[in-house]
């Protein structure tokens, strides 16, 4: 992930702006339906980071246990993804 890094940090970094500025929304009672359309694009720039950092998890930390041949370290990077993807669809 070192690679990305900068770029996810700045990316959140964003977010974090974005979020202000809902707050600041709400402060100053704007119009529900701008609020929330601004809501709907902070969930959709934490969908992309959270993407961005299912890619790195697989193209590293995945690929590092398939390739290592080590079954127990395969089992236990497969079952993270699973537990991970089944709490996402709670």
């Amino acid at each position: 992930m070192t690679h990305d890094k900068p770029k996810l940090l700045n990316r959140l970094k964003r977010i974090e702006g974005q979020v202000r500025g809902v707050a600041r929304m709400v402060e100053d009672d704007r119009y529900c339906i701008d609020v929330m359309t601004q809501l709907r694009a902070v969930r959709a720039a934490l969908a992309r980071v959270e993407s961005e950092l299912l890619k790195g998890h697989l193209g590293h930390c995945i690929e590092s246990a398939i390739v290592s041949g080590d079954a127990a370290e395969q089992r236990r990077k497969a079952g993270e993804l699973i537990e991970l993807l089944e709490r996402s669809a709670r």
